[in-house]
């Protein structure tokens, strides 16, 4: 007779899968949109500077709205952040497609954004809030999948719809964003019964004060795993905006530029599987502080002008190093701040990763404008470089006896289902 197991104990079932799920399609479309969207203002006339500031602006208004979402879903419910954000993310991508004016892009392109903050900042405080404190590093590596294998299907889809040839750019790019819309509605479909209506001690965290910020950021590792976060997050973000540019000066097809970002992806996947074996080896210390040091040695060696199948494995080794960086600094986050503020922690968590995502492209347009199309990944070098001597000083994750335990989740009725009959009796 087989035990029960709790919310989110198996990667492929219930609440966790369809979360996966719903994540994978509405990533799949913010990654195929953002190429999409590089291609479409450069058909529209735009110069390198242009590209980043409108990859900035995509940062621009989650910059302002992530710590006021994380304090309401601290004391409420997180599911009904998501179907917001799948609107706002499909409404983004598909104005993006219909507007031919680059501040009407730069426009949607916010909004675009704030609906991925939107289904982020619930999704992730839905994993903290039923996962147990020893399940976070597993369940936030599998949940992450989700962005992976969004990651992965997007930017394919996107090269195989854009186009240069004959002037073809600027049509079939905002046919990938019409497109990408549809791909991101599809996510509805799985945002059900993911969030347990009632969890012990929910009541108590409605009622009890807010957490000053000052208190969240000064606890032991929560401003590391903001950093870390940050410069993975930037990272991935300016190479998606910037590998077709160089793709363009270098002569490489949008469909190959395309497979390479999902190369990447597929690099980040297969990190985030093996994640586990990993932190028994090295320790979450030893795993951030070498992940983010080789891959500030792997973007800074992508400013040589490599032929396409070195690119290629660059980008492979590249993705497998930044897929350890976002899982942990969740988990990190989250069991340093204070029980009653982790919606908010992880909110600032991704105020940082904003932030980056703001002020990273817009200093790699004027780096790119000046030193070359490729200029940019040296910047993310140096950055990757510090978020690996931030993590070995302060990357380190509270003890787990000084953390303080987690309410016990609440079953849903679908793993109730699966105990065997005389233990839902005795329940």
């Amino acid at each position: 007779m087989s035990r029960a197991r709790g919310p989110g104990a198996g990667p492929g079932r219930g609440w966790l899968l369809r979360l996966v799920i719903a994540f994978a399609f509405a990533q799949g479309a913010v990654s195929m949109a953002r190429p999409a969207v590089s291609y479409r203002a450069l058909a529209l006339g735009a110069d390198e500077t242009a590209v980043g500031v409108i990859a900035g602006v995509y940062a621009l208004l989650p910059l302002f709205a992530a710590v006021p979402l994380g304090r309401r879903t601290d004391h409420g419910r997180c599911a009904p952040l998501l179907p917001l954000g799948v609107v706002l993310i499909s409404g983004g991508c598909a104005l993006s497609g219909v507007v031919s004016s680059l501040p009407a892009m730069a426009a949607w392109s916010g909004v675009m954004g704030l609906g991925h903050l939107c289904f982020v900042i619930g999704a992730q405080s839905i994993v903290a809030r039923q996962s147990a404190p020893a399940e976070q590093d597993r369940n936030f590596g599998h949940f992450t999948i989700g962005a992976s294998l969004g990651q992965l299907g997007g930017p394919i889809a996107a090269g195989a719809l854009i186009s240069g040839e004959s002037g073809a750019l600027g049509r079939t790019s905002a046919l990938a964003l019409l497109v990408s819309a549809g791909v991101c509605a599809v996510a509805l479909t799985s945002l059900w019964r993911i969030e347990h209506r009632r969890t012990p001690g929910s009541r108590a965290v409605k009622q009890s004060a807010k957490v000053p910020v000052t208190r969240i950021l000064g606890a032991r590792g929560v401003p590391a795993g903001i950093f870390i976060s940050m410069a993975v997050l930037s990272s991935t973000d300016i190479l998606t905006a910037y590998l077709p540019v160089v793709g363009e000066h270098r002569g490489i097809a949008p469909a190959t530029v395309g497979l390479l970002l999902s190369l990447r992806a597929a690099a980040t996947i297969a990190c985030r599987l093996v994640m586990t074996p990993m932190l028994r080896l090295l320790g979450r210390t030893a795993l951030l502080t070498t992940s983010c040091l080789l891959a500030g040695l792997l973007c800074a060696g992508m400013v040589l002008p490599v032929p396409v199948p070195v690119l290629a494995v660059m980008l492979a080794a590249l993705g497998f190093c930044l897929g350890a960086g976002q899982p942990l600094s969740m988990t990190t986050v989250v069991q340093a701040a204070p029980a009653e503020a982790r919606s908010t922690a992880l909110a600032l968590r991704l105020t940082g990763n904003r932030l980056g995502q703001a002020a990273a492209p817009a200093a790699a347009g004027l780096i790119a404008g000046t030193a070359g199309a490729a200029a940019p990944f040296a910047l993310l070098g140096a950055l990757l470089l510090a978020a690996a001597g931030l993590g070995l000083r302060g990357g380190r994750a509270p003890r787990a006896s000084s953390v303080p335990p987690e309410p016990t989740p609440v079953r849903d009725r679908e793993q109730d289902d699966s105990m065997p009959l005389a233990d839902r009796n005795r329940s």
